[in-house]
């Protein structure tokens, strides 16, 4: 396996041709925060929290997205890159609902810690408090727009990995949001399968299980007794 060699704030790492930036940021144990990343989905780098430096390069680049090139040197922490994390961050507060005291995420949600990394205590952007719904039609788990960043992770673990494509993205700019199937409540979605890895890998309170409350949502364990207990509510609707 050929190796490249790459400088990330000065420390000389290996990895394996083929690389993203951000495997050569982790290689050197540098903090890098990401929301829409998730290993093994495809990077679509949407949140832009990954951003670095490239020397050579005249603008910034997804850490995520980017292949690693032999020789790069790149800087993580920059004055630039802090403020525009920290600036990111905030956006994602103004522009949805997200009230952390009344969320099933708070204190499981990677959207708070993230804030807390980049040391947002409050937004200098104006609240936009959009009028948006919520879809609590499947018999398991609810979809709260509020709550959404649009990281479409849902979208690619549904696609790429369950392979039921129930999610996916709709509409532009401030309308743009998640719809389910052909944009239909998602109790309605026949493709959907009820394996709950859409819940398990929001980063925010978006998506959850109709029994947590607040401060409740965890990656759940018992995903046979939840597929059992959903499998016995469709059987005895279709009676």
């Amino acid at each position: 396996m050929s190796v490249l060699t790459l400088t990330v704030d000065g420390i000389e790492v290996a990895v394996p041709a083929g690389s993203t930036l951000l495997a050569a940021v982790r290689a050197a144990d540098a903090e890098l925060p990401t929301l829409c990343h998730l290993d093994g989905l495809t990077p679509v780098a949407a949140c832009r929290l990954c951003l670095v430096e490239v020397e050579g390069s005249g603008k910034l680049q997804p850490a995520c997205a980017t292949a690693a090139v032999e020789g790069v040197v790149i800087q993580t922490q920059t004055p630039q890159l802090r403020e525009y994390r920290r600036m990111a961050v905030e956006l994602f507060f103004a522009e949805g609902n997200h009230v952390c005291a009344f969320c099933v995420a708070n204190g499981a949600c990677e959207l708070q810690d993230v804030a807390v990394a980049v040391g947002m205590d409050h937004s200098r952007f104006p609240y936009q408090y959009p009028q948006r719904q919520v879809d609590a039609s499947h018999p398991l788990f609810a979809l709260d727009h509020h709550r959404c960043i649009l990281c479409t992770r849902c979208v690619r673990v549904c696609d790429e990995i369950e392979g039921a494509h129930v999610w996916d993205v709709a509409h532009r700019g401030a309308e743009c949001q998640i719809i389910a199937g052909l944009d239909q409540p998602w109790g309605e979605v026949e493709a959907c399968t009820n394996c709950g890895k859409c819940v398990d890998v929001c980063p925010t309170g978006a998506l959850f299980d109709k029994d947590d409350t607040t401060a409740e949502k965890q990656p759940h364990r018992e995903r046979p007794a939840l597929l059992r207990r959903a499998r016995d509510q469709q059987h005895w609707q279709n009676q």
